[in-house]
């Protein structure tokens, strides 16, 4: 890896990947263009970005990442139901209320996916961090069981991204 990341290589090799897969999921069909196109958005985006990223997240398991990926979509598609139901039912009103999540992680960009996550999810939005980086607060539109909600993040999201990010 060290050989990629010379002067005009891949500074981000795993981020180039990852946009070139998204790119080609993105395209109507593969074809030559779009195959050019693409592995240039992956070498060009992260090498004009590359100072911005003063510290690369170390990434244990980067295959780790696609059965996470796997999980948040799941847990769209069961919230996205659930929602549904909850905005079409005129007997049962939601109950709102905003939750403080304890962290554990530790890097910025795991910090990020994790709200990020939690904000694609119908029913909950990432409101803000603590300044220390510790504590999460999040909106979520029906609160049954505070305790529960933090550990299915938890569980879900949380120690997935610990396993990932490292």
């Amino acid at each position: 890896m060290k050989a990629l990341n010379g002067r005009f290589g891949l500074p981000h090799p795993m981020l180039s990947i990852t946009l070139f897969l998204i790119w080609q999921a993105l395209s109507n069909g593969i074809s030559g263009g779009s195959v050019v196109l693409g592995l240039a958005l992956a070498w060009l985006l992260p090498l004009f970005t590359r100072n911005f990223w003063p510290n690369n997240p170390a990434i244990r398991r980067p295959f780790r990442f696609l059965t996470y990926i796997v999980r948040v979509v799941w847990d769209i598609t069961v919230a996205s139901v659930n929602v549904a139901m909850l905005v079409l039912n005129p007997t049962r009103k939601p109950r709102p209320a905003f939750v403080v999540f304890p962290l554990e992680l530790e890097h910025p960009l795991a910090i990020s996916t994790l709200a990020g996550t939690i904000s694609l999810t119908p029913g909950t939005v990432s409101a803000d961090i603590s300044d220390d980086n510790t504590l999460l607060l999040i909106h979520v539109l029906d609160m049954d069981d505070e305790a529960d909600l933090v550990e299915t993040i938890k569980r879900h999201y949380e120690r997935p991204l610990r396993e990932i990010f490292k």
